[in-house]
C-alpha cells in the first residue's frame, strides 16, 4: 500500500488547529448567509433529528463554529468531537478517526462564488451537513460501527464498495417519515438545489434501502444524485450494520456486476420509478 505523507503542519492522525480566531468578518457572514438560507428551506423536508441537532448544539449562534466549543456540546450528548484537517485525508485515517467517535472537518469556508457548489467539502459541509445528526445517539453509534467496518474492510480490497454505502447513507440518504420522505444526507442537506430535487424531482429514482444494491450502485460525483435510497430508520440501518457479516457479502460483490446510478432492478422496492430526464439534459451520451 502506498504511503501518503502527512502534510507539514498537521499531527500524525492528519489534524491540524482549527485557527477559528483567523476567520474573517466575510467569511463568517459567509457561513451566516449559508445557514439561515438553508436551516430556513429545511424545515417540513428533514428528519426531525436534525433540527433537534441544529438547536442542541447551538449552531444558529452566529459566526462560523468554534470547534472546541461544538465537540465539549457534542461530548456531553454522544461522545463524539470534531477536528479539523488540512483536506481529504486518507480511507483508513478517516475510518480510525469514526470508529474512535471523531469527525474531521475541513476548516475552509467555500468562496462567494461557490455558494451553489464547490468540489472539496468545506466547514459548512461538514459542519453543518455531518454534525448535527452526531448528536442523535443512533446515528452516532451507526457512524462510529462504519468506521469499524471501514478498518476491517481494508484487507478486503472492498473499499469502493464500502465507500458507496457511505455515499448513498451519510452523504445523500433519504428516510421514511410520518408525513412522507425526509432528508438526512449531509450532501442534499447543505445543499440548497438538492434539498429540493432529492424530494420534488420526478428525475431520480427513489428505492428502499438494501445493503447488497446500495453496494453494487456506482454514484455521480458531479450532480445530483440518480437514485435516492430511503432507509426505515436510523435503528434500522444501524442493526443491518451491526447484523451483517461483511465478510462474505464482499465475497459475494466480488461475482456480480456494478449498477448504473440510474438503474432499477426488478428485485427494488421502488418508491418512485425516475424519469432520468435531469441526467439526460445535463451529461447526454
Amino acid at each position: 500500500m502506498k504511503t501518503i505523507e502527512i502534510p507539514p503542519g498537521a499531527a500524525a492522525d492528519w489534524t491540524i488547529p482549527q485557527g477559528w480566531d483567523r476567520y474573517t468578518a466575510a467569511e463568517h457572514a459567509m457561513w451566516d448567509k449559508l445557514f439561515a438560507r438553508q436551516s430556513q428551506m429545511l424545515r417540513g423536508r428533514v428528519t426531525p433529528a436534525f433540527l433537534n441537532g441544529l438547536d442542541v448544539l447551538r449552531l444558529s449562534k452566529p459566526g462560523i463554529p468554534d470547534f472546541d466549543e461544538l465537540s465539549e456540546r457534542l461530548g456531553r450528548l454522544t461522545g463524539w468531537r470534531v477536528a479539523a484537517v488540512p483536506g481529504l485525508v486518507p480511507d483508513e485515517v478517516f475510518f480510525r478517526h469514526l470508529a474512535n467517535r471523531t469527525f474531521v472537518a475541513g476548516r475552509f469556508i467555500r468562496r462567494p462564488e461557490q455558494t451553489d457548489y464547490l468540489e472539496e467539502p468545506d466547514v459548512f459541509h461538514d459542519v453543518f451537513g455531518h454534525v448535527p445528526l452526531l448528536s442523535d445517539p443512533v446515528f452516532a453509534d451507526y457512524m462510529q460501527a462504519y468506521g469499524e467496518g471501514g478498518l476491517r474492510s481494508v484487507g478486503f480490497g472492498a473499499l469502493d464498495h464500502l465507500a458507496r454505502l457511505y455515499w448513498y447513507t451519510v452523504e445523500f440518504g433519504l428516510i421514511r417519515g410520518r408525513a412522507g420522505l425526509e432528508l438526512y444526507g449531509a450532501g442534499i442537506v447543505s445543499s440548497y438545489g438538492e434539498s429540493i430535487f432529492a424530494l420534488d424531482d420526478p428525475s431520480p429514482n427513489r428505492i428502499g434501502f438494501d445493503l447488497e444494491r446500495v453496494m453494487r450502485t456506482r454514484y455521480r460525483i458531479d450532480d445530483y444524485q440518480q437514485s435516492y435510497f430511503v432507509i426505515d430508520s436510523f435503528e434500522d440501518l444501524l442493526r443491518q450494520t451491526l447484523e451483517t457479516d461483511f465478510a462474505p457479502l464482499y465475497r459475494r460483490l466480488e461475482g456480480l456486476s456494478d449498477l448504473g446510478p440510474e438503474a432499477a432492478a426488478e428485485t427494488d422496492q421502488i418508491l418512485t420509478l425516475g424519469t432520468q430526464d435531469y441526467a439526460r439534459e445535463r451529461h447526454p451520451v
